[in-house]
Formats: C-alpha cells, structure tokens, sequence
C-alpha cells in the first residue's frame, strides 16, 4: 500500500488501486480528502474541472506529487466528465481498481477496503456504498434527500435492472478497470446523472453491482446540484433508458418468456385503459351509463395486462446479473494472499470498517 509519504511498497501479486477526485468549488476541503486517502490506494488522481477556486493549483501546491497526478480541464464537463477523465487516465497507467471519491469530505476513506474487498475476492465487478442499509444512520440525512433519494432509487431499479440497490446517486464507488474497457465511455452521460447512468450501462453489460453499507456523513460543504433542473432532466433520462433497457435485454439480446409477457402485457393494459376511458367520457357526455359489455370489455384487458406485466417484472426481478465478469477477462488471481492484500497497515481502520460494515449486514439493527 501507499505510505503517508507516498512510497508504494510493491507486491507482485498484489492489484493496483487509485482513487480519482473530481474537484469543482472544493478547494477547502480537498487537501484533507486527499491525506485522509494515504495508505488506502496507491495514487490519486485529482481532476480540477475548470474548478473558479484553481483547485488544481492548490493541490499541486501542497500535495505530494509522487502520490498525486492532477488532471485538468479547459471547459467545465460536471462530475462524469472529471470522473470519466481520472478514469482514462488509471485505466492509461494500468491500474487495477478505481475507487471514486468526492472532494468535499462526506465520504469516510475507511471505508475503501469495504468496497474494494468484494472485487478482489471475485464477487463483483462494481460497488457503491448505501446510506440507507441502517435506518438509524438516516437521521442525519436531510429529509428532503432521504424522499429524494428513495424515489430515484425505485426508477433506477426500473431503468438499469438492479432491483437490489439503493442509494443510486451515491458517488462512493470502486469499480475493475477490466470493466471500464467495456463500457462505452464516449457515451455516457458527464454532469450529475453520471452515477445513474453508470448502473444503466453496467446493467447492459450485465456486471455485477453490490451495495456496501455506510453511514451518510454531512457537514457545512454545499451541492452543487441544480434541484430544478435535474427534476426536469431525469425524469426523461430515466424513461430513455428504462426503454432501452427491455429492448436491449428482451428483443434485441435474447427471447423468453419475459418478452411473450411483457408483448401481451402491455397491448391488453393500453387497450382497456383508452376504450375504457373512451367510454367513460362518452357516457359523462351522455349521461347514460355504459353497457355491461363495454365496462366489461374494458375491465377484463385492464385486469389481464396487469396480471402479465406483473409476471414480467418478477421475472425481471429474477434477471439480476448475478456472476461477475473481470474474473473471467482477467488475469490476476482472485483471493490475494493475506500479506497481498488490500487492506494491510497501515489501513488497520480500513479493516475496522469493514468489519463494521459486516456487521451491519448481519446486523442491521446493531450500532
């Protein structure tokens, strides 16, 4: 692992880590991230976004540069874009795990060997952290985020195909750089809808995702997210990618009985619901009611279509992807000895952390 100073101490076995920073307005928190990250990765990569504060130049300024790399850009791009580039970059200098990190503090660095542990043993090819794993860890989300937050994470479900995640706008992640290879970089979304569009692309290449429980941490920084304008644009990502999701997984990719289901499903549900509507208006009109015929040739497609689609998304339900795909792209071993591994001193509150969030699964009442 990466000493305080920076020297790396090398194991051959042992898979590479950095951690990318993307760094817009945070220039008074940034410098902390970045020391509070040393023993836990092996390089970081901070990228100023056209930051007005010249983040970029704080860092330079007072950071180690054998252990930092700062990477900037001429035009602000949003948070995707700073990541995506501190990603090109790991993925240039060969590295084998990218953890993101965000520059204003709220994320604990002690827990990056929780998130990174899952992919080293094989089990995953990406992870994020959960705020909402352990209830009483949300009295110190605001409430605003918490409704927020619950209900974006039932249309991400809907939109990537990961029905066991929450939390979808948590910017806490790690991910294999095998993966990143496979992902259509040059497509993706670059400002606040990255990390919903991330689990979108992921869910096409059917990777697989695991939630790492965490407690959310909050404290004087400000977002800089647009609330207006992303009510407005993620409601059609959402639905753009929710329809390219089911023709990708159930027309174009493949056949099932999920595609029989979901074609007789969703004709019967439009059909009664216009005819009965039709119907309705034209009685309201009238003042006649409708014949026993016409409600029941609307009820009964109604009733049908909702019974289809319901098999259907338990179907969908079922269609998680469930085997990860670096191991099988990639050659380093999947359990790394235990003088190789990730979280060795001086990362003992790194362990620490991830038994807690062990514990928490096991446990999730227990504080």
């Amino acid at each position: 692992m990466t000493s305080p100073t920076g020297n790396v101490q090398e194991h051959d076995r042992r898979p590479r880590v950095a951690a990318v920073i993307p760094c817009f307005r945070v220039k008074r928190h940034v410098s902390g991230v970045i020391d509070s990250l040393a023993g836990y990765v092996d390089h970081v990569f901070v990228v100023d976004d056209c930051c007005p504060e010249q983040s970029g130049d704080h860092v330079e300024a007072t950071a180690n540069p054998e252990f930092v790399t700062v990477l900037r850009h001429s035009v602000n791009q949003g948070v995707g874009g700073a990541v995506l580039t501190g990603y090109r970059r790991a993925l240039e200098e060969a590295y084998s795990i990218v953890v993101k990190v965000d520059g204003d503090g709220q994320m604990d660095p002690s827990y990056i060997p929780a998130l990174i542990q899952p992919i080293l043993d094989g089990k995953a090819d990406y992870t994020k952290g959960n705020r909402f794993f352990d209830l009483a860890t949300l009295t110190a989300m605001p409430r605003v985020r918490v409704f927020g937050n619950a209900v974006l994470s039932f249309v991400t479900k809907l939109s990537s195909g990961y029905w066991d995640l929450m939390d979808p706008t948590n910017g806490f992640t790690a991910i294999h750089c095998s993966i990143l290879k496979l992902l259509p970089v040059e497509k993706m979304e670059k400002r606040y809808f990255f990390e919903s569009d991330m689990l979108f692309r992921l869910g096409c290449i059917r990777a697989v995702v695991l939630d790492i429980p965490m407690p959310s941490k909050y404290g004087d920084e400000k977002s800089n997210l647009h609330v207006g304008r992303a009510a407005i644009d993620f409601p059609t990502k959402h639905l753009a990618r929710i329809l390219k999701r089911l023709f990708y997984s159930y027309f174009l990719r493949g056949f099932s009985a999920g595609t029989l289901l979901l074609c007789a499903g969703l004709p019967l549900l439009i059909f009664g619901t216009v005819y009965g509507t039709v119907h309705w208006i034209a009685s309201a009109q009238s003042g006649q009611p409708a014949a026993a015929g016409v409600v029941m040739l609307a009820a009964l497609p109604v009733i049908l279509g909702l019974q289809l689609l319901l098999s259907f998304l338990s179907l969908d339900i079922g269609n998680t992807p469930t085997r990860p795909i670096w191991p099988l792209i990639h050659p380093l071993p999947l359990a790394p000895t235990a003088e190789d591994r990730i979280d060795q001193p001086p990362a003992t509150a790194g362990r620490r952390a991830s038994s807690e969030a062990t514990e928490l699964l096991l446990h999730p009442g227990r504080r």
